[in-house]
């Protein structure tokens, strides 16, 4: 019984590539997450970034949002890829400028 409770632990442990492919991490390949990141011109502070965020995050399939406003990218995690008119009718609705993908 203890092998068979052992056997899961030791097939979930591995490389960063775990299957998935270099560039992706493991937790990304077992939850059939995408990540992408967008440059948003105008944020200046942490208000600024709670706004993106706040208006990505709420874009369906999203699942985490992290905001940067001294670099002004922004790092999504979705279930699929997202519709880049999507993405910046969101920043728009928060009052920024999405300038592409960084």
């Amino acid at each position: 019984m203890t092998a068979q409770t052992e056997l899961p632990q030791a097939e979930t442990t591995g490389s960063c590539c775990g299957g998935g492919g270099c560039g992706s991490t493991p937790a990304d390949a077992e939850q059939g997450t995408v990540t992408t990141v967008y440059q948003v011109s105008g944020m200046t502070c942490g208000h600024c970034e709670g706004a993106v965020s706040g208006e990505i995050s709420e874009l369906p399939g999203v699942t985490s949002v992290k905001a940067v406003a001294s670099t002004g990218q922004v790092t999504v995690i979705s279930a699929a890829s997202l519709d880049d008119e999507a993405v910046r009718a969101a920043v728009d609705e928060a009052g920024y400028e999405l300038t592409g993908r960084a």
